[in-house]
């Protein structure tokens, strides 16, 4: 799926487009047990309180393809005779009804997740036809192309409030409300089947998980039975270990920022350019933007021989788990360096007399603690200096004396 594909999904979680009729779900505790079950009509809730329900489950379609949102192909043998596969059809055949395949979702769901919390699942049932779109891509909203039917899963924590003292201004008088259980945003969850080319697409699901930095493996396992490309975070950490390791000495804070400014540019004319389609580096594209940074042919090479064993043959990593665009920072054990990602220029790395520095060049006013400071002006007696531009040095102190170039990450 692409982004337009999925921003046409989340436009459908509102009462006034929605064809979901009812939700079920169930309340599982932290002992892994489940509580209670409901099957709630949305025709028997306010309209405030089926507002927000949408909203909750809409959170399930949100984030970044690659980073929240990930593609889950099913093998070809799994398509029409595989349990997993098949019970999620009966679901969404069913339109939820059919009680035996919910109950078997449920328990293997709760048998294999474990979020240390109360938690509800939330299953929901929509069908959707699809307007039909001419060659120029003009919407025609009386003309249907296909009727797309899916089901929605959200698995959302459920927390606790704390007692507190409120006052009711009707009453004139003081209450202590007591605990509340209230339902949090999405913690994990999937579409399926897959929205592809406007289309149903039985050979994936799309899963979407909140914190990037886990994926949640054992509730694939027991819902898809695939396995998930290795979570952003820890592709983003595998990158950055992999310049550092392949590329050694080579490894200099020029050479990081000018990777990262080329991947931020890609980023850019990606979006400029309005394309729907999620932007990736797949190896050869990473070796020759190194060699394009100046990195020499026998490291590059070095690179590309490591990059399979990393990440695996035919990976293409989304640009975006591999570059923060929002963020340039300069670290040693002792001082950091936040440096806007537009102006890493204003860095450089020196060597002074034998000691290693972080130089960087001022061309406004510097603050220490938010109070303004007046920097030492070069001596009037040494014309050199007064030929140089003004910067604030940073000497860091680690066991060698000398600058970790592996913490002056651009990534």
């Amino acid at each position: 799926m692409n982004e337009k594909e999925i921003a046409e999904l989340r436009r459908r979680f509102r009462p006034e487009k929605s064809n979901i009729t009812h939700i079920r779900g169930c309340f599982v505790n932290d002992k892994r047990e489940i509580v209670s079950q409901f099957d709630q009509s949305l025709a028997l809730m306010a309209p405030e309180e089926t507002e927000e329900l949408l909203a909750v489950l809409r959170r399930t379609l949100s984030g970044a393809l690659g980073k929240n949102l990930i593609d889950i192909p099913f093998d070809t043998h799994q398509v029409g005779s595989g349990d997993d596969q098949s019970l999620l059809i009966k679901m969404r055949d069913s339109l939820l009804a059919d009680e035996d395949a919910v109950q078997t979702f449920f328990e293997r769901v709760v048998q294999a997740l474990s979020l240390e919390t109360h938690y509800m699942i939330l299953l929901a049932h929509d069908t959707y036809d699809v307007p039909y779109r001419s060659t120029d891509g003009a919407r025609q909203d009386d003309a249907s192309s296909a009727v797309f039917s899916y089901i929605l899963c959200s698995i959302c924590p459920v927390k606790t409030t704390k007692p507190a003292l409120s006052y009711y201004i009707s009453e004139n008088k003081f209450y202590n409300c007591t605990i509340d259980w209230l339902i949090s945003p999405p913690e994990l969850g999937f579409l399926f089947p897959a929205f592809d080319d406007r289309c149903a697409n039985l050979y994936n699901a799309l899963y979407y998980t909140r914190n990037t930095a886990e994926s949640h493996q054992d509730f694939v396992d027991a819902v898809f039975r695939q396995p998930l490309p290795m979570p952003a975070a820890e592709q983003k950490e595998a990158f950055e270990s992999l310049l550092r390791d392949t590329l050694a000495e080579e490894c200099n804070l020029e050479l990081l920022q000018s990777v990262h400014e080329q991947l931020s540019e890609r980023i850019a004319e990606h979006k400029e350019a309005k394309d729907p389609t999620p932007l990736t580096l797949p190896k050869h594209e990473a070796s020759q933007l190194l060699a394009s940074c100046g990195v020499s042919a026998e490291r590059v090479e070095a690179f590309a021989a490591r990059y399979d064993e990393t990440f695996g043959e035919d990976a293409a990593l989304p640009v975006r788990n591999v570059v923060d665009t929002k963020q340039f920072q300069v670290s040693t054990p002792d001082v950091t360096i936040q440096v806007n990602p537009e102006r890493s220029d204003l860095v450089q790395t020196r060597v002074i007399d034998g000691t290693q520095y972080i130089l960087v060049r001022v061309e406004e006013g510097v603050e220490v603690n938010g109070v303004n400071i007046q920097l030492q002006k070069p001596a009037a007696d040494n014309p050199e200096n007064e030929a140089h531009t003004q910067a604030v040095e940073y000497r860091p102190v680690d066991g060698d004396g000398g600058i970790d170039q592996n913490k002056a990450s651009a990534m």
